[in-house]
């Protein structure tokens, strides 16, 4: 059997291939990648690293020549740019005859409101329609994503939102790793749909385990989306990417992220790593980069 991880150098996939190095022989892992000399520590443990590049889908018939198990990581860019990249590395899973494709979707792909699940929505209907065996891993929201404003609590900033009460299942991105590597090692997990999750929270109450982590009150700012985007300005975030912010509160807000499932803990094997324990390491690993 020969598993392929596609983007395994960013920062999920990194973590993915990780975790089966520990189950599965190198011999058995390949990965995929735009630049193959970012992957020369895997290749001298033994894994096979492919360049693949989803903008090129010439390399990607190479890429995934001969893969029993195919991860496709969701890419980075605007909606346009990722549903022409998914749609590429799906077509080229079809002309490679794949036995098994993982996707990195999100949470409630195909009735979701949120802008981000277009993509998705799209991907997911595209890889029913190659007829290959699926699992779709619809991660709901990483704590790592929450990083800047970490830093920025650390800096002694409030934190900022316009998300209201609405509520995500914010998760350690090593668990949602963890659950992928389980699916792509696993058996019984074709033509599955896991929506991935922690618990459940709102702002104000991630904000109130940040503080007690950090053991000082962080106080809450709720704004509305306009004076949102005044102030991510402000703070040097890019014109391009500001609506993007704004889109993420106001789905939040809006409850696109509220799904209520233990997928991620069934998957894992154990329960998801608790939100202050998570919060513990994103801190410690912040302090050690200053």
């Amino acid at each position: 059997m020969k598993i392929l991880v596609t983007g395994a150098t960013g920062k999920l996939g990194t973590k993915v291939v990780e975790t089966l190095l520990k189950s599965v022989p190198a011999s058995q892992l390949a990965v995929s990648v735009r630049n193959p000399e970012k992957a020369e520590g895997l290749q001298a443990r033994g894994v096979e690293v492919r360049h693949g590049d989803f903008d090129r889908p010439e390399t990607l018939d190479s890429a995934f020549a001969g893969i029993d198990r195919l991860l496709i990581i969701s890419a980075d860019g605007d909606n346009e740019t990722r549903i022409r990249q998914h749609t590429n590395a799906v077509a080229a899973a079809q002309r490679a005859q794949v036995g098994f494709i993982a996707y990195t979707s999100a949470v409630n792909a195909s009735e979701s409101k949120l802008f981000l699940a277009l993509v998705h929505r799209v991907t997911e209907e595209a890889i029913i329609k190659t007829g290959i065996p699926y699992s779709f891993l619809r991660n709901n929201w990483y704590l790592e994503n929450e990083i800047g404003n970490i830093k920025g609590v650390l800096a002694g900033a409030p934190w900022v939102t316009s998300a209201g009460k609405g509520k995500a299942g914010w998760a350690f991105q090593q668990d949602y790793a963890e659950a992928a590597a389980a699916v792509l090692a696993g058996d019984g997990h074709e033509n599955t749909i896991y929506e991935l999750s922690g618990k459940l929270m709102t702002q104000v109450e991630l904000v109130s385990v940040i503080g007690t982590v950090l053991g000082k009150e962080v106080p809450v700012q709720q704004v509305d989306d306009a004076k949102y985007a005044e102030i991510m300005k402000g703070a040097g975030v890019p014109d391009f990417v500001i609506p993007i912010l704004v889109g993420i509160q106001q789905g939040i807000r809006e409850g696109t992220l509220e799904i209520e499932s233990n997928d991620l803990e069934k998957l894992l094997g154990r329960p998801v790593t608790p939100i202050s324990e998570a919060l513990t390491q994103i801190v410690n690993g912040i302090s050690h980069a200053i």
